[in-house]
């Protein structure tokens, strides 16, 4: 059986330098304001991540753009979330 991050590594993805498509619009409220952190466990592509002191880091390298954390963090509305330009973003192998 085939794992996820094999799937995923087949997945490709442009970086538009300087210019992400996702950022976290205040970071001070996913510490204060948000006690279960889920964008850092329901993102497919383990783009947010915790640490020690509860805040929370965004790596767009290898986001899939399915839309997962604006879902999930909609009583806080703190993910800042547009399409990448074109021919920028993740360029799927398979479709």
């Amino acid at each position: 059986m085939i794992k996820i991050e094999e799937k995923l590594f087949q997945n490709r993805y442009r970086v538009d330098e300087g210019r992400p498509h996702i950022q976290i619009s205040n970071p001070q409220v996913c510490v204060d304001d948000c006690k279960t952190q889920s964008c850092t466990f329901v993102c497919p592509a383990g783009c947010y991540v915790v640490d020690e002191k509860h805040e929370v880091t965004l790596t767009t390298d290898g986001c899939l753009e399915c839309g997962t954390c604006r879902v999930i963090c909609s009583e806080h509305h703190n993910v800042d979330w547009s399409y990448p330009r074109g021919g920028h973003g993740i360029l799927f192998k398979f479709g």
